[in-house]
């Protein structure tokens, strides 16, 4: 009975020092959603210049291979290997004591030909006045008037051989086609060559200007065209065309359009353009790869979004985060089109107005709440 009394003492003694603690309230807002801190920035139409980066390989101005138009043994070469030429300038020179030989015979051809028609011009003049008082036969006067007619016709023939020769005997000279730098010679001296042989002596390529053709996909081509026809594109104000280089530099001298393929390369579906660029300094060679930046159009009612508000699903689709009219995060599916100053062109999916996040992406998920905080699009990049 005693122990009894013990344990209900001391029970009632632990509930009276409960009942005097102070009561802790439950922290407000207990379960609610935190509100997480993002930057955005608001979707402004534009009017902007599309830009589009197209690859692209140099070739020469000019080219041309240098082959022997008569045939010889080659006596010297005239130039330096990798260095500048004139046109006309001798190139090689192949032996030629054979065409000089052919000159000569064709000059004393011609002089026997003279010689000849000098007699038979005197007979036929001769004759002319005797046929007219009949002191010589009708056919003896025609006779002396087909020779005089040979004569004429010898020298003629005489003075075409003298000719040939002469451009033969200058063939022996190989001279530059155009101005420009000549590569390495395929020949050395005393090599035999063939007059239009296959094989080119050398080539010499003009290098300033020098041309740059850009491969464009023919669907890329045919959907600008139709954005042009529509009126959703206003025509280039220009045909300007920047270069990039292999090494990721600007080539400082702006290039020209010239023109586009007029058909289609059947294996890569693509058309070539040709650009053409100032080269003074030498720095672009054939056979480079470039980059070329062009505008194909004007959009009006352009939007830009810096390219970090961009990422990709697993179906490679464009997606950005917004704020909605709550406050709440929203994904939506785009359309990217080219990149401008680190900013995509999207044309499809927002609309202006619409706040794009750009900061603190990877602390949100679709439908949880933010407070966002308005960036400028440019500072955003």
């Amino acid at each position: 009975m005693r122990q009894l009394v013990k344990i209900t003492s001391v029970v009632c003694m632990a509930l009276g020092i409960a009942a005097c603690e102070p009561k802790t309230e439950a922290p407000k807002g207990a379960g609610a959603p935190h509100s997480v801190p993002v930057t955005a920035v608001e979707v402004k139409s534009q009017s902007q210049s599309l830009m589009v980066e197209l690859p692209g390989r140099t070739k020469a101005f000019l080219e041309a291979e240098v082959r022997p138009q008569v045939s010889g043994i080659i006596a010297a070469r005239n130039f330096v290997e990798g260095g500048e030429v004139k046109a006309g300038e001798s190139l090689y020179s192949i032996d030629d004591s054979t065409y000089k030989a052919n000159v000569y015979s064709a000059e004393a051809e011609l002089e026997r030909a003279n010689a000849a028609l000098s007699a038979s011009s005197s007979t036929y003049k001769r004759y002319q006045k005797l046929v007219k008082t009949n002191a010589i036969s009708q056919e003896q006067y025609d006779t002396a008037d087909a020779n005089y007619k040979q004569g004429l016709a010898s020298v003629a023939q005489a003075k075409a051989n003298l000719n040939n020769a002469r451009i033969n005997l200058a063939y022996t000279k190989v001279a530059a086609p155009i101005s420009g730098r000549i590569g390495q010679s395929n020949v050395t001296p005393g090599a035999l060559v063939t007059a239009n042989q296959g094989n080119a002596l050398a080539t010499v390529q003009q290098l300033d200007p020098i041309n740059v053709d850009i491969v464009q996909s023919s669907t890329e081509m045919l959907r600008l065209k139709q954005q042009l026809a529509s009126g959703a594109l206003d025509k280039a104000a220009n045909a300007n065309v920047s270069l990039i280089l292999e090494d990721g530099s600007n080539y400082k001298h702006i290039g020209q359009l010239k023109f586009t393929e007029l058909s289609v390369n059947e294996t890569t579906g693509s058309v070539i353009i040709r650009a053409q660029f100032p080269n003074p300094e030498g720095l672009l060679l054939p056979g480079m790869f470039v980059r070329t930046q062009l505008s194909v159009g004007i959009d009006p009612q352009a939007i830009l979004v810096p390219q970090k508000g961009v990422t990709r699903n697993p179906k490679g689709q464009g997606v950005v985060m917004v704020v909605n009219s709550d406050n709440k995060v929203e994904a939506k599916i785009v359309t990217t089109g080219g990149v401008i100053n680190n900013q995509w062109v999207i044309t499809s999916g927002l609309a202006a107005g619409d706040k794009v996040i750009v900061e603190g992406l990877q602390k949100i998920r679709p439908g949880a709440p933010v407070t966002a905080t308005l960036a400028n699009a440019t500072n955003s990049k």
